[in-house]
């Protein structure tokens, strides 16, 4: 088992894509959770008999909270939904008032490497595509196994499949950001056998998401296995186009049409396992009002506390947690200020009120929703930052290209100096987010010059555009 399951790099990373991209864009994502939650209903309606009791459940790695909404009102459970973003799981509000629904889950802060819940302490836990963020991920199936309760079922889908027939050349966008020979190749069926990990997994690559791809069936059956006494899994295997299709057929019929086992060997996909801890199942007692009571301090490990304020208290090592939006951070302390810092010299986050502080030349208003808040530059614009934590700094920015731009141009160079100096720049050549980075000479302040090349005229709007931005920040080079 590895030391740290994730790097503080991939952690910070999973704070700011979460925060940004779990309803930044509302009606695209609450589709895609509409999408989700009805493939995953399916999935526990079938596995019902097998799981027994929902409650008390937990979602880790729950992002908005999506799945957790629909577990808790679609079978009646109560339980948890837990991610690293806080900041998600309070946008996920929203859900409960655009669907409707009566019942919510209790919505924590946290690291799935390091649960704060005492030891067999739920009947349930569920993880949807993300075991491959951790580079560690036997620490979450040891934590996962830690707080079940004897018969307790884990639950977890949607995770990828190591490809064995593919050059692994290199790390392919989404579709959207594909370009033509990318997509022309996709819908044949055959980008699969030049990309390396799954389709899309550059994205999670350029937030600085280090991912786990690794594993093939056998290895995601041997590490349940490990941890489980009983466990059961199913395979998808995915048909894009004759490229794949033809594969699949072969394989189907090489077994004797018995299972997609081969097939998922030669063509990846993803796996849904659904595992039983020993031990015989019985009721754990659960109130809503009284949650704390299944929680533990994730500084030492004692009880938590629920003062009459509302925030959660370790009388043993004076740990505290506020509610904040109906959100409890419960990270370790260290993780806490890492990830969560605030209002710092060193950080413009567009989504924070008093970011424009730091904000000098070239900025337009703030526009989007949610922690996807963001600003349009045009050709340059200027913004200062701190050196608060003193040493050598990476300049990290997050920022959006629009479509429109490559209408236009086959690409958009955006290029960074600080303090009059230039430190990097990057070719951007297909609409979508993108992040760029670049290390710093040291320094106590920094004046950031982004310049973008070429600008664009808008229809109705006589600003030049060159590309928006949500995330400004300094990041010490050691981490």
């Amino acid at each position: 088992m590895t030391a740290s399951a994730q790097s503080l790099r991939t952690k910070r990373a999973e704070v700011e894509f979460h925060n940004f991209a779990s309803l930044g864009e509302p009606e695209t994502a609450i589709a895609v959770y509409e999408e989700e939650n009805g493939r995953r209903g399916a999935i526990l309606e079938e596995q019902a008999e097998f799981i027994g009791s929902f409650t008390p459940f937990l979602e880790i790695g729950a992002n908005a909270g999506h799945t957790s909404y629909m577990v808790c009102n679609r079978f009646d459970a109560h339980g948890f939904a837990l991610d690293i973003s806080a900041d998600a799981l309070r946008h996920g509000a929203v859900l409960m008032e655009r669907w409707g629904l009566k019942r919510a889950p209790v919505r924590l802060g946290g690291d799935a490497a390091h649960l704060p819940f005492r030891d067999a302490s739920l009947r349930l836990v569920l993880a949807y595509q993300m075991l491959s963020q951790f580079v560690g991920v036997e620490k979450v199936f040891a934590e996962v196994e830690r707080v079940l309760a004897p018969g307790g079922v884990f639950l977890f889908a949607e995770e990828p499949l190591r490809r064995l027939l593919s050059l692994r050349l290199y790390r392919s966008p989404y579709e959207p950001q594909m370009r033509g020979w990318e997509r022309r190749l996709f819908r044949a069926g055959l980008l699969g056998y030049l990309a390396q990990d799954v389709l899309g997994s550059r994205q999670e690559e350029i937030f600085g998401i280090e991912q786990n791809h690794g594993l093939d069936s056998r290895a995601w059956r041997r590490l349940a296995g490990r941890y489980f006494a009983e466990t059961q899994f199913l395979v998808y295997v995915p048909e894009r186009g004759p490229g794949e299709r033809w594969v699949k057929r072969l394989a189907w019929w090489a077994e004797r049409r018995q299972s997609l086992w081969l097939a998922a060997e030669l063509l990846g996909g993803s796996i849904t396992g659904t595992c039983r801890k020993a031990g015989a199942a019985g009721a754990i007692p659960f109130r809503s009002d009284r949650f704390e009571r299944l929680l533990q301090c994730p500084d030492c490990g004692g009880e938590l506390a629920r003062a009459l304020e509302g925030e959660l208290r370790c009388p043993s090592c004076s740990y505290t947690a506020a509610e904040q939006d109906g959100v409890f951070n419960l990270l370790p302390s260290k993780d806490r200020a890492e990830l969560y810092p605030g209002d710092r010299d060193e950080i413009i986050d567009f989504s924070l009120p008093g970011h424009e502080k730091k904000l000098r030349s070239g900025w337009y208003d703030l526009n989007g929703v949610y922690g996807n808040r963001y600003r349009w530059m045009g050709e340059e614009a200027t913004a200062i930052l701190g050196n608060q934590q003193g040493g050598p700094q990476r300049l990290r920015l997050r920022g959006y290209a629009a479509e429109a731009s490559f209408r236009e141009h086959a690409a958009v160079q955006v290029a960074l100096s600080a303090n009059g100096g230039p430190v990097g720049a990057t070719i951007l050549r297909a609409p979508g987010t993108f992040v760029v980075e670049a290390d710093l000479p040291r320094a106590v302040e920094y004046l950031i010059l982004i310049q973008v090349k070429p600008a664009i005229r808008v229809a109705n709007d006589d600003r030049p555009y060159g590309v928006n931005f949500s995330l400004i920040r300094l990041v010490a080079e050691s981490d």
